[in-house]
């Protein structure tokens, strides 16, 4: 009795589904209505990704990150290799769709290999595509803050500093000040406490030659406490990531001013 009454049951049930097949919809812009960023991000990188997320919170815009093959030693050789992989990196974000501005992150290959270089790799892929770096990002803040004297701060050997220096000062930005957690394992350098960044931003930072801190490195984490740096020091504080997020958003064309990044963030 019981198993006639169980069939009855699912023959009711099966009655009642109805298979549509054609319904309605229509398209809006999706999550990435006023921006798509594409964001090519180091294999070895942990913080980038994470401050993104942050430093882009906003209705409408949206970035989509792929990695690039690195080796963890930063050095020249392991930094220039990097060029090589840069087109086939840009190809497999969004295929076929288009981009506002595609963004290369890590601020010592971009001085080694050169921004110009680095752009036209990017465009093997996206022909005509808005592109940035951590250093060309830095340009424009600076231009935007109106700094022109930077106290730097790297988790980087010294050769890679001096490239840092010497590309940087002809054009236009003086480096009076240089400091450096001296490690070259990107792996560890990820993992260098805010606590020390915070430190060693403020020693250098409150040195007199100076008008503004930048600490370099896609790795340190710096978005979180560059609004407090900039409240101790009296100078504007910005880094690889808060640059980078910050220039991507002008170049897709979003300017209103965002409240608790600093004073780039409000520029």
């Amino acid at each position: 009795m019981a198993m006639v009454e169980a069939v009855q049951n699912s023959s009711q049930d099966q009655n009642l589904l109805v298979n549509r097949t054609h319904l309605p919809f229509e398209l809006d812009e999706g999550v990435a209505a006023r921006a798509r960023i594409g964001l090519v991000v180091l294999a070895t990188d942990h913080t980038l990704e994470h401050e993104f997320r942050q430093l882009l919170r906003l209705p409408g815009v949206a970035f989509y990150a792929t990695r690039i093959e690195n080796a963890a030693e930063i050095n020249p050789v392991t930094l220039a290799a990097m060029e090589q992989g840069l087109a086939g990196a840009a190809r497999v974000i969004l295929p076929g769709i288009p981009l506002d501005v595609v963004a290369y992150g890590c601020t010592s290959a971009s001085v080694v290999i050169g921004e110009e270089n680095v752009f036209e790799r990017i465009r093997e892929a996206r022909p005509g595509v808005k592109c940035t770096t951590p250093i060309t990002a830095l340009q424009a803040a600076l231009r935007a803050l109106g700094a022109r004297r930077i106290a730097l701060l790297t988790p980087y050997i010294d050769s890679v500093n001096r490239r840092f220096k010497d590309y940087l000062e002809p054009r236009g930005v003086a480096v009076p000040v240089v400091g450096s957690f001296n490690h070259e394992d990107d792996n560890e350098v990820a993992r260098i406490s805010t606590r020390s960044i915070y430190d060693a931003a403020l020693e250098i930072g409150r040195h007199p030659a100076v008008d503004a801190v930048f600490v370099s490195c896609t790795s340190l984490r710096v978005a979180g406490i560059a609004e407090a740096l900039e409240q101790e020091l009296g100078k504007p504080v910005t880094s690889s990531n808060h640059a980078m997020a910050w220039h991507c958003l002008r170049l897709a064309g979003i300017s209103e001013p965002i409240e608790g990044w600093g004073r780039l963030f409000r520029v």
